[in-house]
């Protein structure tokens, strides 16, 4: 029986992931060469330690100024998704999780600086009881720390969590910590082998919370 959700932040509240490939694979374009899908997609929902612009020099066979490149990455990137809104849905399933008295949190890849920020911005800040991030786990996903410790403050058994996801690592993540997980993939992520999760769905938008709760409560 699903008693709460947890939610992963960075492609499945806020598209930040498709925003950040294409300012990254314009930069690139820019110096004639341009960044593998594949290979950005086995970034996300983890960490790596992949860096941009050192594969960039690899392509060209010649030094690139890092630290110019990074600086004009990050401004182009912030100014894309300051105006961006939740991805469809989100806002929904989240007062309907407060309706059906779930438990509700969040689990990131990311760094809580980064997470709150965005959450606060977009108004959604208070809807989670709890919020996990890079800087409470040794290892990020596909590791099932984040997702473990998630449930443990939301005073839940894994099989009472239903997880919900946008990249193959943090479904991995799910499944490792013994949950059940949907799967929301967008632009980038939306050709990745997912593995075995409970159910896939374009957006949120496309099934209220309450008819999934049922339908994954009765697969179980």
């Amino acid at each position: 029986m699903i008693k709460g959700v947890i939610f992963d932040f960075d492609g499945l509240i806020l598209d930040t992931e498709t925003h950040q490939y294409e300012v990254m694979n314009a930069i690139y374009k820019e110096h004639g060469h341009e960044l593998p899908l594949a290979m950005w997609q086995e970034q996300i929902g983890t960490y790596t330690g992949f860096r941009p612009f050192s594969y960039l020099e690899e392509q060209m066979q010649s030094p690139v100024e890092h630290d110019v490149l990074e600086k004009r990455l990050s401004e182009t990137f912030v100014e894309k998704i300051s105006s961006e809104q939740p991805r469809p849905g989100v806002h929904d399933y989240l007062q309907a999780a407060g309706h059906l008295n779930l438990k509700v949190g969040l689990a990131s890849s990311s760094d809580f600086s980064w997470v709150s920020r965005h959450l606060k911005n977009l108004g959604l800040y208070d809807h989670f009881e709890t919020i996990n991030t890079k800087d409470d786990v040794k290892i990020v996903k596909p590791d099932p720390s984040l997702y473990q410790i998630t449930a443990e403050q939301l005073g839940l058994a894994p099989e009472e969590c239903l997880v919900f996801e946008d990249s193959a690592n943090g479904a991995l993540a799910a499944r490792r910590a013994g949950m059940a997980c949907v799967v929301f993939p967008n632009t980038v992520t939306k050709a990745m082998e997912f593995g075995e999760v409970s159910h896939q769905l374009e957006s949120m938008a496309d099934m209220e919370l309450q008819e999934l709760i049922q339908y994954i409560n009765e697969k179980a």
